[in-house]
């Protein structure tokens, strides 16, 4: 089996299934330094002040659960810091549905919602309100610091908390085996409690540097030549 996560092999080891770890093909498409002026500019964003992403997912669930909540988040971020704006990549589909949640924000024209550009979103940004998903590997190898939120039904979250799998949701986490960054599940994700952590952030430098050379590091280590790792993998098994 070919993994995308240097800790699969060995859990599939001990289920006596060989496994190679290939890298990540994400780390080899966002650069190792990313470039948030020319992502701000492709934006037309100005290339200073605080900018928040806001990627309350892409499912039609997850824009129902979260983007309410992170849009109030940013209204209580804008009244402590009101020179931040806040970008939203929305998917095509939903874009509707993010605009009519956007219209009693109390935003204005601090709230920009593009369609697609996650990527460039993330690259732009100083730090993002972020569902749980792949997502927040991007926003890792993007290297932004991130405060990761999650608000499934009631039944699915029950069924997850049963499972006690690990105490991380977010990839970044998950792959630190840390938390690194910021959880806020179910109900403990409030606005309130979401803008205090992105807030944090703003207010720590330091800390986010230390964070983006932990992120650095990860990136380095999921960065492998994975067409040629998976390429020599197979040709060992065909040659058995």
């Amino acid at each position: 089996m070919l993994c995308i996560f240097p800790f699969e092999p060995p859990l599939l080891a001990q289920h006596g299934i060989a496994a190679t770890y290939v890298g990540h093909p994400l780390a080899s498409v966002i650069p190792l330094e990313p470039d948030r002026l020319a992502a701000r500019a492709a934006l037309g964003l100005p290339p200073d002040g605080p900018m928040v992403a806001l990627l309350p997912g892409s499912r039609e669930s997850e824009i129902r659960y979260l983007a309410t909540r992170f849009l109030a988040a940013a209204a209580v971020i804008l009244q402590q810091r009101p020179a931040t704006r806040f970008v939203l990549p929305a998917m095509p589909a939903l874009r509707s549905a993010v605009e009519q949640a956007a219209q009693t924000s109390g935003l204005g024209n601090r709230l920009l919602i593009v369609t697609g550009q996650s990527q460039r979103v993330l690259a732009a940004c100083d730090v993002t309100l972020i569902a749980s998903g792949t997502a927040t590997l991007e926003a890792a190898l993007f290297k932004r610091p991130m405060v990761i939120a999650y608000n499934m039904n009631w039944l699915s979250w029950q069924l997850m908390r049963h499972r006690n799998l690990q105490p991380w949701v977010g990839l970044p986490n998950i792959l630190c085996r840390e938390f690194v960054v910021p959880e806020l599940l179910q109900d403990a994700a409030t606005p309130q409690a979401l803008a205090a952590a992105v807030l944090d952030w703003m207010d720590s430098p330091e800390k986010t540097l230390a964070l983006q050379q932990r992120f650095a590091a990860l990136h380095q280590e999921l960065r492998r030549d994975t067409a040629q790792l998976a390429t020599d993998a197979i040709e060992k098994i065909l040659a058995r």
